[in-house]
């Protein structure tokens, strides 16, 4: 979810994935609608969202305007018409309004001044309140459609331990562009129906890496998935809908900041956090020939019904 025209694109598939895995590969997910865990892991944390609002004690809502340097056109809220609780799911709302508030995040203190964007949307992580080193991280989310509008699921270091982004690593375990709108250049036709997945680390920009996959959606793009990641020691693997998409080994990735003799597994080796947002043009979504910026796209819904973690036992 990190800078798209900011990076140097590593697309490595046929070398790490045997052509990027021709055919999806199966694996037995965990079960939609109870907490089975996969096998060999015990569930560490979940939301179900079954209360009324967000709960303080596992997300915290990000309130900021600087587009994430992605050039994207929305200030991020804290309030019900961004980010709703209701029936059991999670709602990030975009929405057209003229917003003014502060450039960046209340972590990063006053440095930055006000903005004002034509968007407002929602964004929630667990930053602060939750964080992992290896495990099974998973949501069930029903992505919006159209042009400009781009989602994601994703997770960044709870500490910079290896440096500012990219150097202490990314992890994005879904992020969608354009789902449903016109697109020249994709395999499945002229309609966009792929998801993304992809590994930032590296040196610092503008030399950064990015190992990055998109895949058109089973069962139609307009249906709840599940989109998942297993990290380890050794290997990162990304499913969708209990189906492997990639997998990235630990010789792939690295740290500017370390050398990899000393440390193989740096920068993947440290607690991440985990996000959820719905971000407003971009970028990804109006770059790479794939079009203007579409405000007929919005207001638009990006719905979760569950995250879960798993770990170990």
């Amino acid at each position: 979810m990190m800078p798209a025209g900011r990076f140097f694109l590593s697309l490595l598939c046929p070398v790490l994935l045997g052509g990027c895995y021709s055919a999806w590969r199966q694996h037995t997910p965990a079960s939609q609608d109870t907490h089975s865990a996969p096998a060999g892991m015990t569930l560490v944390w979940s939301d179900e969202f079954n209360r009324s609002a967000l709960d303080p004690e596992k997300w915290a809502a990000e309130q900021s305007c600087w587009g994430g340097g992605n050039n994207e056109r929305q200030c991020y809220t804290d309030r019900p018409d961004n980010i709703q609780v209701k029936d059991g799911k999670l709602h990030l709302i975009a929405m057209p309004e003229n917003f003014t508030a502060a450039r960046y995040s209340q972590d990063k203190g006053d440095r930055g001044g006000m903005v004002t964007q034509s968007h407002t949307s929602g964004k929630v992580r667990t930053r602060g309140l939750a964080s992992w080193t290896y495990g099974r991280f998973e949501a069930r989310i029903k992505l919006p459609q159209g042009q400009s509008t781009w989602p994601a699921f994703w997770m960044m270091p709870e500490h910079d331990t290896y440096g500012d982004w990219p150097l202490s690593g990314e992890i994005d375990i879904m992020e969608a562009v354009n789902l449903g709108a016109a697109c020249a250049d994709c395999p499945a036709g002229d309609i966009e129906t792929r998801s993304g997945v992809a590994l930032h680390f590296g040196q610092s920009w503008p030399q950064n890496a990015v190992i990055y996959q998109r895949r058109a959606l089973p069962r139609g793009r307009q249906a709840f998935h599940v989109f998942s990641v297993e990290w380890t020691a050794d290997r990162i693997n990304w499913f969708v809908d209990g189906h492997r998409v990639f997998s990235v080994g630990k010789a792939q990735w690295h740290t500017a900041t370390v050398e990899k003799s000393q440390n193989p597994n740096a920068p993947f080796d440290q607690p991440f956090h985990l996000i959820l947002n719905l971000a407003v043009g971009g970028d990804l979504p109006d770059g790479d020939g794939r079009g203007p910026f579409e405000s007929s796209s919005f207001p638009a819904e990006m719905i979760i019904d569950w995250v879960r973690v798993y770990q170990s036992e």
